[in-house]
């Protein structure tokens, strides 16, 4: 139980904090008032005037900058979630081909981990995104990768549930018609994302399994194990835990990193919340709503993190 002085020092401090953040407010809207500049929240509610390139949540340029705002955040999840998934999938798999026993899988996994993370990730985004509008061919020449399945210039379609049941893309003049449309937007910041993310997550994997006792791996080989089974079934639930903290963290990195979507062109919050400041003038609005977006995911993604930590403590008590 905590002292009764000290709560009462850490509630005068919480008390001076908040005096603090009311006189700034209130001197940042008296100036902003003799300067003849709105201020307020009030254009949330006021038509945004602009369109969005693509949105999950039906959006025109008649609707509200708040339901703006709501499309953007969509936007960046849609994007962050799957990539965060592949980073995992995609890190665990490179993570278990630098430490297996083939030199050429060694080699190409620590090519992918030293070349990737090498290059900053602004650089990986423009690249893929040069790659996927630039170096495929246009959508009537699009590539089949699979029945159904098209990638070229326009993006890459993909069968989808319709209303009457899935619908499969096929050629059409000059084009891909039916099923689902992922842009090259998208695309490009979703593999820049997860790959990205992915490298750090390997090494990560690697360094947690490396600092396990060598027996472990050993004693699952005379087992008649596989080095595959050793690794999956022995090695990495042991490395995971040790590993948790520092791949949530990267995980989280990934999130704020979606950010950078403005640079080609994705509309993803910060993009909206760019549009909308030009089209209000609402610098500050704008830009306190993206902090506290990207501040509230963080404390979610933390609190996931504290949760995740404890089971697995709990899975290791006697």
């Amino acid at each position: 139980m905590k002292h009764p002085a000290r709560l009462a020092w850490q509630a005068l401090l919480l008390l001076a904090l908040l005096v603090l953040g009311g006189l700034l407010v209130t001197t940042t809207a008296g100036h902003l008032q003799e300067r003849g500049i709105r201020s307020g929240f009030d254009f949330l509610l006021e038509p945004a005037g602009f369109a969005l390139g693509e949105s999950l949540l039906p959006f025109d340029s008649g609707d509200s900058t708040l339901r703006a705002f709501a499309a953007g955040l969509l936007n960046t999840l849609r994007v962050a979630l799957p990539g965060a998934l592949l980073a995992v999938v995609v890190g665990v798999v490179v993570g278990f081909g630098r430490l297996g026993d083939n030199p050429l899988v060694r080699a190409l996994a620590g090519v992918f981990v030293n070349g990737v993370r090498n290059v900053p990730l602004l650089l990986h985004l423009l690249a893929w995104y040069f790659i996927l509008t630039d170096l495929l061919p246009a959508a009537d020449a699009a590539l089949r990768l699979a029945p159904g399945v098209f990638l070229s210039k326009s993006g890459l379609a993909l069968p989808w549930w319709g209303e009457a049941g899935w619908e499969l893309p096929e050629p059409a003049g000059f084009g891909i018609d039916g099923g689902a449309r992922l842009t090259p937007e998208y695309l490009a910041l979703l593999i820049g994302l997860s790959t990205y993310s992915a490298a750090y997550i390997a090494e990560t994997l690697r360094g947690a399994v490396q600092a396990l006792p060598p027996g472990q791996r050993l004693s699952a080989l005379a087992l008649g194990m596989t080095p595959r089974q050793a690794f999956v079934l022995v090695l990495l639930p042991q490395a995971w835990r040790a590993a948790l903290p520092p791949v949530t963290s990267q995980l989280l990195n990934l999130f704020k990193n979606a950010s950078l979507a403005v640079a080609i062109g994705y509309p993803d919050l910060v993009s909206v919340a760019g549009t909308s400041l030009n089209q209000t003038g609402r610098a500050i609005e704008c830009l306190l709503i993206v902090i506290g977006v990207y501040l509230l995911l963080s404390l979610l993604a933390a609190a996931l993190s504290h949760r995740l930590e404890r089971r697995s403590l709990r899975g290791m008590a006697p």
